[in-house]
């Protein structure tokens, strides 16, 4: 009657590709535990202005400059009358324009900062004075405006949208990086303070425009021509536009830095129109070329500010579902680690059970052969002792502190793992062979672990001579004293082989080529070799099988003392 214990296994392969990593029993619980995000999503108003956004930036900047030049010597020429284009591209920018304000007070209500309230209040302004300078734009709404009724109102209305626009912007540069405790508005929610900030606008353009209707704003225009100073009001705000674009250059930092530059600079062509002509003629080249620019200047930091928020929340979609599915696989990880941890106990515990059942068997049958009894008890305690040895490895296995180390003769435990797979190496019709060096050193190591590698590479081997018949069924491994003070053990098999991807990822946890096993085999096997400060390698695999070598540094010893190797044997 055969009791012997079976042997535990390690597999070699594992079950799917890169899954997990080897899990201590430290990590368990973090594993388990929802993982947080380290930082908040950036905001468009804090991302740094990359290399290509200022490149590309500067770009749309040196291509308007080229139209606006090429388009002067052609400013007075007249061109065909379009009525409707005023009013409709006006409209655009109105709707542009709030759209900026709102995405800029979304930033706000996430991360507080008064130099975003400050730009949105810039926007709201702009947007405001865009459609009411439509209104009082004679032959737009009206033959005389629906304002003033004069046709200096419209100018008055224009330079008011290009004046309050670019002080915003200076208030943004000087307050973007302020805290936002520095502000009035510290005290008040997100909503309250957008809501103040709504409201400052709209009494900002209303009591302009009121100045200017109540009459306190000198006239701008002598029946159709207009006054000098209109150039004069024209140069003061091309300048404050500069000055806004010359601070945003200085103080350059984020994305929103380098579109804000593009979108005030827009605003200059319409402005230089107004400086170098005395006479700003309407539908002429160069007062189409001046709305066309403040057109694009109005979608500029709305087109961006859209773009980098689908690309942000696109990365930050890709980064949940990258999350979710890596704690998915190491919640995987642990069930496989548990899996194995199980298997590997059941297989003393069957032994066990099958040797109690055995003795039991025994005292039923007269007379007792008390000889068989004790037979079955002491393996039941053989094998009692090595489900212990087997706990207390995995244990240390998974602290960090190394289980307990003594001076190992290899050829010895080499020939203690071979008996214990006698069977499967029987039953699988496979010879085992033995080639020891001789006056080979001795190792130190934990004698358990080391075991544990070493059953797991031949029990490896007999998996893959099982998988696939060929002529020749034969595992063979070599110890022999290696370079720098190692010894090398060569374990080689006649199986099939492995692909090359196979190869590459053959200590990767849970990455298998079987169709059963847990495969946390080599991957704890290396981990357990390294830690003996060796290492275990894949030195070939091909259709003639596969040769894995494990080398161990050898054991410091005061006399020099070491083992003499046996000659080669068989098993079959």
């Amino acid at each position: 009657m055969d009791r012997a214990s079976q042997p535990s296994t390690i597999d070699r392969t594992h079950v799917a590709a890169g899954d997990g990593v080897p899990i201590s029993t430290k990590e368990t619980s973090a594993l388990l535990a929802p993982n947080a995000v380290s930082e908040a999503p950036a905001l468009i108003a804090s991302v740094p202005a990359s290399a290509q956004h200022r490149r590309f930036a500067f770009g749309v900047v040196v291509v308007l400059l080229v139209v606006f030049v090429t388009s002067l010597p052609f400013a007075t020429i007249q061109a065909p009358r379009v009525d409707a284009f005023l009013t409709v591209s006006q409209a655009i920018v109105l709707f542009a324009e709030f759209l900026t304000a709102i995405f800029l007070f979304s930033q706000h209500s996430i991360q507080p900062r008064p130099g975003l309230l400050a730009l949105a209040s810039g926007y709201i302004c702009s947007g405001l004075f865009a459609f009411l300078q439509t209104l009082d734009f004679p032959g737009a709404y009206s033959s005389i405006g629906l304002i003033t009724g004069t046709p200096s109102g419209a100018v008055w209305l224009f330079f008011f949208w290009r004046f309050t626009f670019p002080l915003s912007v200076i208030a943004y540069v000087l307050l973007k990086e302020a805290k936002e405790t520095i502000s009035p508005l510290a005290r008040l929610g997100s909503g309250q303070a957008i809501g103040i900030t709504i409201a400052c606008a709209i009494v900002t353009t209303l009591g302009l425009t009121w100045l200017l209707v109540a009459g306190y704003l000198p006239s701008l225009n002598i029946g159709a021509a207009q006054q000098p100073l209109v150039q004069y009001i024209a140069v003061a705000t091309w300048s404050l536009n500069s000055i806004a674009v010359v601070l945003l250059f200085i103080r350059l930092r984020t994305i929103l830095d380098v579109w804000l530059i593009v979108a005030v600079f827009v605003s200059l062509p319409d402005l230089t129109f107004a400086v170098f002509y005395a006479v700003t003629i309407r539908f002429s080249v160069g007062w189409y070329v001046g709305k066309a620019f403040l057109l694009i200047g109005s979608w500029t930091v709305l087109v961006v500010l859209l773009w980098e928020t689908t690309m942000l929340y696109a990365r930050l979609a890709s980064a949940t579902i990258l999350q979710r599915r890596e704690r998915t696989n190491r919640l995987m990880s642990v069930d496989e680690a548990t899996a194995a941890v199980a298997h590997e106990i059941n297989q003393p515990l069957g032994a066990m059970s099958l040797n109690c059942e055995t003795a039991l068997a025994c005292l039923t049958i007269s007379p007792l052969n008390l000889e068989e009894i004790r037979s079955c008890l002491m393996d039941v305690m053989t094998d009692n002792r090595r489900a212990r040895e087997i706990v207390a490895g995995i244990r240390s296995l998974f602290k960090a502190a190394p289980g307990q180390r003594t001076t190992i003769d290899i050829s010895r435990l080499v020939q203690d793992v071979l008996r214990m797979v006698e069977n499967d190496l029987r039953v699988h019709g496979i010879s085992a062979s033995t080639q020891f060096q001789e006056g080979l050193p001795m190792i130190t190591g934990d004698p358990i672990q080391l075991q544990q590698v070493v059953l797991n590479l031949v029990r490896n081997a007999i998996d893959a001579i099982a998988s696939a018949p060929g002529p020749t069924r034969a595992v063979r491994l070599v110890a022999t004293k290696g370079t720098n003070s190692a010894v090398s053990l060569l374990v080689q098999d006649s199986g099939p082989g492995l692909t090359s991807k196979s190869e590459t990822n053959i200590f990767d946890p849970f990455f298998t080529t079987k169709a059963s096993g847990m495969g946390l085999g080599l991957s704890i096997s290396r981990r357990i070799i390294e830690d003996h400060g060796g290492d275990l390698r894949l030195v070939e695999a091909n259709s003639n099988g596969c040769r894995f070598e494990v080398i161990l540094p050898i054991a410091a010893t005061s006399d020099g003392e070491s083992f003499r190797g046996l000659s080669a044997t068989a098993r079959s």
